[in-house]
């Protein structure tokens, strides 16, 4: 892979926009440490394994979400690189080609080919471990967990199918139509506190996080010209709302609190990622600089190849090696602890060479097509499966994500909006939805110029 790396950074086109790559790479590195990091793993009198939040064990920890809690950064990118994709496409497409099709397909290869073979290899180790009647301890916690992180890329791929309406307004209306969102989202939580209308607060899974998306728009655009004002408004807000409303410190979820910044989100969430993205753009021009060395740029170039593989895998690692403590009958400290945190640096040293296993492993899955140049050839109209594919992803990823891999054979259950549903159904549907893009887009050719989780940075603005 070294010398394709190498080839790769060198190609590197004089325009592309660099910094867009390193923040890519960064949000989920970020995610991943804060993960291995914030890992409470106890095991009880009655020989009960517990996975908390050292959050919640050392409330004054919370703060540091505020630069931890880094999401808002990828799905800011996501639009960015949503946005150029889209346009490219719209241009290079001659009549009776579904764009929106082909960009669903576009999109989604990088991203669901590794989720499907994490799915796959997790869902047949948890069927085989019940057919044996393997369980207890730290197992069974690890059938549940592991599959958490997939709400990322339910809610990624829930961006991507809105791109193309998104995208009309904000061509339309600008900042009106990052605007129009906030609104929405704060009338949401003004509805959920001040008048206490049930289930509202759902609707804020897409006010907040395509309120974000959108300032990604914005940054294809070059119209993010007032960083500091736009992070000095959100950390302002953010503060304003944590201090005298119903919104908590901790921008993640709490195990036992009442409200959730998180899940659903928040106005409060909705103001801290607009802090992060504007402080991100303050670190732009010092850090395009550092990117333009060739060992660097050869990094993140490398980094972006594996990133998605690395977040699907980094949880089985982290709780591979606590799974190897206990077996090897080291105790495991109080959390928070001086032993506890002398342990930290080497847990987490483990689970970084357990990660890169793995990678090498899966890497395979996450890697680009054959070279070529991104070809369009007219076709059946083909949108309204594409919408009913990326519909049936979405809901079957965020609905494994929520039941997790834990009894298979007993049908366990978990609410997904308004239905029950059990792991089976939840791939079933990922798998269907997936074969209907795939099939919807099969007059696309991609070939990404670069690897990395979503196709194309591009050039900064038009």
């Amino acid at each position: 892979m070294g010398s394709s790396v190498r080839e790769l950074a060198e190609k590197t086109p004089a325009g592309r926009d660099r910094y867009i790559d390193l923040l890519r790479v960064a949000s989920l590195g970020t995610v991943v440490i804060g993960h291995w990091l914030m890992a409470a793993v106890t095991v009880g009198d009655d020989g009960r394994t517990e996975v908390g939040n050292l959050l919640a064990v050392v409330p004054d920890l919370q703060i540091l979400t505020w630069v931890l809690q880094i999401m808002p950064v990828f799905f800011f990118v996501g639009g960015f690189s949503h946005a150029l994709s889209y346009r490219s496409l719209s241009r290079k497409a001659p009549e009776r080609v579904s764009v929106y099709s082909a960009f669903l397909r576009a999109r989604l290869q990088r991203l669901l080919r590794p989720t499907m073979v994490f799915t796959g290899v997790w869902g047949a180790a948890a069927l085989l471990l019940q057919l044996i009647g393997e369980g207890g301890a730290l197992l069974d916690v690890t059938l549940r967990l592991v599959a958490q992180p997939l709400w990322f890329i339910g809610i990624y791929l829930a961006m991507v199918a809105f791109t193309p309406p998104l995208l009309r307004l904000h061509e339309r209306y600008g900042w009106g139509a990052f605007g129009g969102l906030v609104l929405a989202a704060g009338a949401v939580d003004a509805a959920r506190f001040a008048f206490g209308v049930p289930y509202v607060e759902f609707l804020n899974f897409a006010f907040v996080w395509l309120a974000v998306h959108q300032l990604g728009f914005l940054r294809a655009d070059g119209r993010l010209r007032a960083p500091s004002a736009l992070a000095g408004a959100g950390l302002v807000g953010a503060a304003l709302l944590v201090a005298f409303g119903p919104y908590p410190l901790s921008m993640v979820g709490m195990p036992g609190e009442r409200v959730s910044n998180m899940a659903p989100p928040t106005f409060a969430l909705l103001c801290h990622g607009m802090w992060l993205v504007g402080a991100v753009e303050l670190l732009r021009g010092p850090a395009t600089r550092w990117l333009a060395r060739p060992r660097v740029w050869r990094g993140v170039v490398t980094a972006n190849g594996i990133s998605m593989t690395a977040f699907l895998w980094h949880l089985t690692a982290m709780l591979g090696v606590y799974g190897m403590l206990l077996a090897l009958d080291v105790r495991l400290p109080e959390p928070a602890s001086m032993a506890w945190w002398a342990q930290v640096p080497l847990r987490m040293a483990a689970a970084g060479v357990l990660t890169g296993v793995l990678v090498a492993a899966f890497r395979r899955f996450e890697r680009p097509g054959a070279a070529g140049e991104l070809r369009l050839t007219p076709g059946p109209a083909s949108g309204p499966a594409a919408a009913v594919g990326v519909t049936l992803c979405l809901f079957g990823v965020l609905g494994l994500s929520m039941v997790g891999f834990g009894g298979l054979l007993e049908g366990r259950t978990a609410m997904l909006v308004a239905v029950r549903v059990t792991a089976p159904v939840a791939v079933g549907m990922a798998l269907a939805g997936w074969l209907l893009v795939e099939r919807a887009g099969r007059s696309l050719s991609p070939t990404p110029p670069l690897p990395e989780l979503s196709g194309s940075a591009g050039r900064g603005g038009r």
